[in-house]
C-alpha cells in the first residue's frame, strides 16, 4: 500500500509528470497555470512536496520528480487516462470524463480500478 499523500499533492505531482511529458522542464509557474492555481499555493505545496522527498528542485526552479513522487503521479496519470478513456467509450464528452476522471482517480480502491482497467484494456485490444 502506498503510503497515504493529499489528494491535493497527487495532483500536483500528476501535474509535474504531464507537464514534463509535454514540455521537458517545470516550474512552479507552469503547474499554477496548468491547475489555474495561484503562484502562492504552488509555492506552499512544492516545498511541502520537497520536504517530504517527492520532488527536487534546482536553482533555477525547475522541478524533478524524485522515485517516490513519480510512482505517485505515475499511478494517478494511469487511473486518470483509464477512467477518461473508459468514461469516453460510454458516450461521455472528453472534457466531462476528464473532469469526472480527476474526481474518481483518488478515491477508488486498488481491487475496483483493477477490474475497470481490466476491462478497459480487454475492450481496447479488440
Amino acid at each position: 500500500m502506498a503510503m497515504q499523500i493529499y489528494e491535493s499533492a497527487e495532483d500536483y505531482l500528476e501535474a509535474i509528470l504531464i507537464l514534463q511529458e509535454k514540455k521537458g522542464t517545470v516550474h512552479s509557474v507552469d503547474i499554477a497555470d496548468h491547475l489555474h492555481f495561484s503562484k502562492a499555493s504552488v509555492s506552499v505545496a512544492m516545498k511541502k512536496l520537497r520536504e517530504n522527498g517527492y520532488i527536487s528542485m534546482a536553482k533555477d526552479g525547475e522541478l524533478k520528480l524524485l522515485a517516490p513522487g513519480r510512482e505517485i503521479a505515475e499511478r494517478i496519470y494511469e487511473r486518470h487516462r483509464v477512467l477518461t478513456g473508459l468514461f469516453v467509450r460510454l458516450g461521455v464528452d472528453e472534457e466531462t470524463a476528464a473532469k469526472d476522471a480527476c474526481k474518481v482517480e483518488h478515491d477508488l480502491s486498488e481491487i475496483t480500478f483493477a477490474k475497470l482497467k481490466e476491462e478497459y484494456e480487454k475492450t481496447n485490444a479488440s
